[in-house]
Order: structure tokens, then C-alpha cells, then sequence
């Protein structure tokens, strides 16, 4: 038996085609689409195998053009834009029966010596003392539905959200725009940094749109909105490993038009901030 991290590590471990051309497996799920993290890990892996492996990713900008088929496979074909002194850029296209689903454009840097400062992390409860998502599911639900039953025995990563999970209407009144969990990929991730990398930025489009939803309704009750990732931007900021904890920080500035944007801040189990997010999400009710 293979561990989640490694059937991650297996996921974005890319077929090399042709020079410059990946190809990569979809597994067959009971989903509308292929999840936006899985493209995006996947994309970011084929960046990463053109380069010399010396230089670390240090930001990626990316579109979420068209919802993904499960079980089909997603051919990247990777541009080579800039071999530059200090900053190596390509430009990934992902797609999938002919259609383009995903564009990339991934930076890497050579570490140089440079100013320092950042935010503090949140003063917030270590992860051990926090219950499992599916431990605090099952606490309120009883008996798991199929679907949950299936995400928990898929899911790669161990999710602890910082705050209790809001179920009633008088929870969702008193609710900010705002979450917090710790996550970490269960099992080791090996020691390549960038599957560490590609791993978190699966990670990075789990959770990120809470924060939009949680003044409107229960995370994981039923859904009153069809929800996908529109855009999704990352930066890179020191080095981490996926299999270790890491705090999400998560908050939405503003919804309005349909969309709602979420941005997050991840810092590592020391307080160092580690990565930034951006997102925007399209929200359409049910029935509308």
C-alpha cells in the first residue's frame, strides 16, 4: 500500500512525449471536472522538468480556461520563453481532447542575498489539537455521505481547520470572510523541492475559496452555488516541504459580480511565510 503523499507524487510525476510536450493522467472520478489543482500541480511539473533544476520557481500566474475531463489525460506543452542570468520563464498550455483547458506561465530565480522582512504569523492553536476535517464531518453528520466518504479516502493531505466548522444560520450571521487550516501532505513527499513545490500548489486550490463561501453558507453542507477557480496566482518565498505542517491563512477582501477573491498567506511550523496566493472563483447559484 502506497501512502496519499506518494500517490501524489505518483500524479505529478509527468509522461515526457516529445521535447517540451507532458503527458499526464486524470484519474477517473465522480466529478463534474478535474480538480484545478491537480492541472495546476501537473503544469507546474512540466515547467520545472525544461529548466536546469538549479532554480527554484518563484511565482506562477495561471487561467483556468475550460473544466477539465476525470479519467481523461491532459497533454502540457511547455514554451521556452527566457533563459535569463538570474530568471529562467516558460509558459505552459495544458490540453485535452484537443481543447485548451489551462494556460501557465511559471518565473524561476537564482537565490540571491536581498532585504528581509515579512508579516507575523496568526496566533493560532497547534495542529495536534485540532480535530481531523473528517473527524469534525463525522461529529456533526454522523454516518459520512458517499461523496465525503470518497474525498477522505482520496484526499492527499491532512486538513485542520482553526476554527470549528459553521453549520446553522446564526453561525453564517456572525461569520468573517475569512479561514485558517493546517495542512500537511500525509506521508513523505521524498526530498526533490520540486515536488514539494508542485505538491503545495495542489494543496493551495483545496481551500482557498472557503473564505468566499463561509458568511453565505455551511463549507460542507449542501451547496447552494456552482463554484470554479477562474485564475490562480502564486509566490514563492522560501524553501518548505509539503509533508510538514503548514498554516493556510485565508481571507476574501471582496464578492460581488458573480465572482468572489480570495487571497492566503502560508507560513511554515517556525512563522516563516513561505508562500502567497491569489484567486478569483466564479459563484453562480444553483438554479439561476
Amino acid at each position: 500500500m502506497t501512502s496519499p503523499a506518494e500517490q501524489l507524487a505518483g500524479l505529478l510525476d509527468l509522461e515526457q512525449i516529445e521535447i517540451n510536450i507532458f503527458r499526464g493522467r486524470s484519474p477517473q472520478e465522480n466529478l463534474q471536472r478535474v480538480f484545478g489543482g491537480q492541472v495546476a500541480g501537473q503544469a507546474l511539473v512540466a515547467a520545472g522538468r525544461t529548466t536546469d533544476g538549479e532554480r527554484p520557481v518563484h511565482s506562477l500566474h495561471a487561467y483556468f480556461l475550460r473544466p477539465g475531463t476525470p479519467g481523461v489525460p491532459i497533454v502540457y506543452q511547455v514554451e521556452r520563453v527566457r533563459d535569463g542570468r538570474s530568471f529562467t520563464t516558460r509558459r505552459v498550455v495544458a490540453v485535452q481532447q484537443g481543447r485548451t483547458i489551462f494556460n501557465l506561465t511559471a518565473s524561476f530565480h537564482q537565490p540571491e542575498p536581498g532585504i528581509e522582512h515579512q508579516v507575523p504569523m496568526p496566533d493560532v492553536p497547534d495542529p495536534e489539537g485540532l480535530p481531523k476535517l473528517a473527524e469534525e464531518l463525522r461529529d456533526h453528520l454522523g454516518e459520512l455521505p458517499e461523496s465525503l466518504e470518497r474525498m477522505e479516502r482520496r484526499v492527499a493531505f491532512d486538513i485542520r481547520y482553526v476554527e470549528r466548522l459553521r453549520w446553522d444560520a446564526d453561525d453564517l450571521r456572525e461569520a468573517e470572510p475569512r479561514s485558517g487550516v493546517w495542512m500537511r501532505a500525509i506521508g513523505s513527499l521524498g526530498d526533490d523541492p520540486l515536488v514539494h513545490t508542485c505538491a503545495l500548489t495542489y494543496a493551495s486550490d483545496m481551500t482557498l475559496l472557503d473564505a468566499v463561501r463561509l458568511p453565505v453558507e455551511p463549507l460542507w453542507g449542501p451547496r447552494g452555488f456552482d463554484m470554479a477557480s477562474l485564475d490562480h496566482a502564486m509566490w514563492f518565498h522560501r524553501p518548505f516541504r509539503a509533508d510538514e505542517w503548514f498554516l493556510y491563512q485565508q481571507e476574501s477582501p471582496i464578492a460581488t459580480g458573480g465572482r468572489g477573491l480570495a487571497r492566503g498567506q502560508i507560513f511554515d511550523r517556525e512563522g516563516k511565510l513561505i508562500v502567497s496566493v491569489m484567486q478569483e472563483g466564479l459563484f453562480r447559484k444553483l438554479g439561476a
